[in-house]
């Protein structure tokens, strides 16, 4: 596995957290920023994926830059 293939995997991964729906997959399973900020646990392992995932989320413009990057570079290497 070389260091692009690891890259394509991170960038997969970014854009799977990116499209979670809030309030219809990760509300009723208490997975909110608004829920962690309440119990105050921000710090867990639970605040720390809510967290990653909410910067995904809120970085969407340039994920979709990398994204037609990627794209555009793979179309002309091959």
């Amino acid at each position: 596995m070389g260091f692009w293939t690891l890259m394509e995997g991170l960038l997969l991964f970014a854009n799977a957290l990116a499209i979670l729906n809030e309030d219809r997959f990760l509300a009723p399973k208490g997975w909110t920023l608004a829920e962690l900020h309440h119990t105050g646990r921000r710090n867990s392992l639970k605040g720390q994926i809510v967290g990653l995932i909410h910067a995904c989320q809120y970085m969407r413009l340039p994920l979709m830059l990398f994204n037609l990057t990627v794209i555009v570079f793979k179309l002309f290497s091959g």
